[in-house]
């Protein structure tokens, strides 16, 4: 006998929205079923967090969306760092806004890749968010359960940094979710919260896809050679310590800088550089650890 239809998306009656869970009322089942049809039609779900901000978090998320949208992957780029929204500087879509129909909110289009972030909804690109918990909550539901993300065959979540009330309730929301990239940089004092976003990441439930050390040496413009302007290594030290893969070293280099300044995708405008080719052979190792990599 064919499986009843339990939302719009599948036919899997053992799927977790076929049933009402004790505790759950009318409202919040249908509020759960509505997540879970948009979240089914996204293949591989990724996040990407640190321990702390400016380590160059949103850097490695927007890249790593591109690299796959570039390979031909439908991709879907999730900006939910509230109070500091870059991704859309970083690819050049600070004018544009989002249009809504009855079936939800359009994400804005770039390349082979969707994106939205709380950027787009600001009447002035200088406005403070300035919201409690709560209000933050209801928004990256709103952006997970209400945006037509369509079928995609990754999302890639910018989170912001930390390991509190956003990062939380990403993992809650998106569930399951395929792993966490955590970027760090290279000194103790920022490498050290590695280790609290790893014990977050165990106590979710969430697989640590591997750790990336940012910032890892300068590499000089005219003669290409890299200078360690921090002490480098926290991060694979800490990684080893804890049992999670390295993934590589990114070093600070100018067109990263630059290219994010311009609003370009640092690994699609630079691509022959050094630093790219790292850049995608870190990349490629983010999507080998994926068990179901299509």
């Amino acid at each position: 006998m064919e499986s009843k239809k339990v939302c719009d998306t599948c036919g899997d009656s053992s799927c977790s929205a076929a049933k009402k869970k004790n505790d759950e009322s009318p409202e919040e089942y249908t509020d759960r079923i509505k997540l879970l049809s948009k979240m089914c039609r996204i293949q591989h779900k990724i996040v990407v967090l640190s321990g702390k901000g400016g380590v160059g978090k949103s850097t490695v998320a927007v890249n790593l969306a591109m690299s796959l949208a570039l390979s031909g992957k439908r991709v879907g780029l999730l900006d939910v760092d509230i109070h500091g929204p870059s991704i859309p500087t970083m690819l050049g879509l600070e004018n544009k806004t989002i249009e809504g129909t009855a079936g939800g909110l359009l994400p804005v289009e770039l390349e082979n890749m969707k994106v939205m972030s709380i950027g787009f909804l600001l009447q002035n690109q200088d406005d403070a968010v300035i919201w409690r918990g709560p209000m933050k909550m209801g928004v990256i539901k709103q952006f997970l359960t209400d945006v037509e993300w369509g079928d995609l065959d990754y999302l890639i979540v910018d989170a912001p940094p930390g390991t509190g009330d956003e990062p939380l309730s990403l993992c809650q929301l998106i569930d399951p979710l395929d792993g966490a990239v955590i970027v760090t940089t290279p000194q103790r004092v920022a490498a050290v919260d590695v280790r609290k976003s790893i014990s977050f990441c165990r106590q979710v439930h969430v697989p640590v896809l591997g750790v990336i050390e940012n910032m890892s040496g300068f590499v000089c413009p005219k003669c290409g050679e890299v200078t360690h302007i921090l002490p480098a290594g926290g991060g694979k030290k800490i990684a080893a310590d804890m049992k999670v893969p390295f993934l590589g070293a990114i070093p600070m280099d100018p067109g990263i800088a630059k290219s994010g300044d311009e609003g370009r995708a640092f690994i699609q405008h630079y691509a022959s550089s050094p630093t790219a080719i790292l850049m995608q052979e870190i990349i490629n190792k983010i999507r080998s650890t994926d068990k179901t990599k299509n």
